[in-house]
């Protein structure tokens, strides 16, 4: 099966679309990937992505790295199957987020955790649609909606990179508005010239509220309010 990116989704993943490839989500990923030896991982809406050969990758189609095929809305495994359960910007693409979230809290074990990463700040991208933002409160009531607790609630990308992304799609949508066949070029003429600007702001995982709004969080919710690092309103 051949189902290699082209040279269109290869540069939005080198240069726009960084989100899963930063350092703090790199970090997180190896906490929650590392416990314990030999537990069960499901990754959700896994796309191409290949996180180890032991994470069991589900998408709604097949490629040469899925495993199962099946729904977020309804993932077919019994309850509490995996230690760890990771969805990197998935739940923006079905209809009903909190019902994704429950299911993958459903297929979590006692002890165990999940990953979720979510998109702020990031222009329209279809897979197939493409629905929804969120805000931190926003995951916050994600979280406690599927019974869980917010452990950890970090930027993704920093503020840097939503005012990055902001800023090419203006630039995009202008030229588009005159000819529409000039999105995609000058979308990617914007997005190698203002590049530099998405380093901004980086180091810092909490901002003040009325400042650049980050491209993207994760959070890594816990079952039991013994596990929780910080309280759920945070």
């Amino acid at each position: 099966m051949n189902d290699q990116p082209g040279w269109r989704a290869r540069f939005v993943r080198g240069v726009y679309a960084t989100h899963n490839d930063s350092r703090a989500v790199r970090r997180a990923l190896t906490g929650v990937l590392s416990e314990p030896a030999g537990g069960r991982r499901l990754n959700v809406g896994s796309g191409a992505t290949r996180l180890g050969h032991d994470v069991v990758n589900l998408d709604r189609r097949a490629t040469s790295s899925t495993h199962v095929v099946g729904d977020a809305l309804a993932l077919p495994f019994a309850a509490g199957t995996f230690h760890a359960v990771v969805s990197q910007e998935t739940v923006e693409h079905v209809l009903d987020p909190f019902r994704a979230a429950r299911e993958m809290a459903r297929v979590m074990s006692k002890n165990g955790v999940l990953y979720l990463q979510l998109p702020f700040v990031i222009g329209y991208h279809p897979g197939p649609e493409d629905y929804w933002r969120f805000t931190r409160a926003g995951i916050v009531q994600l979280v406690l909606q599927a019974g869980l607790r917010v452990e950890t609630l970090e930027q993704s990308v920093s503020g840097g990179t939503g005012g990055y992304r902001i800023l090419v799609e203006f630039v995009a949508g202008f030229f588009a508005a005159a000819w529409s066949a000039l999105y995609w070029p000058a979308k990617a003429a914007a997005a190698v010239v203002f590049y530099p600007l998405a380093g901004a702001h980086r180091g810092r995982r909490h901002r003040p509220a009325g400042s650049v709004p980050p491209g993207g969080r994760f959070v890594v919710p816990c079952p039991a309010p013994r596990r929780c690092g910080i309280p759920a309103h945070a």
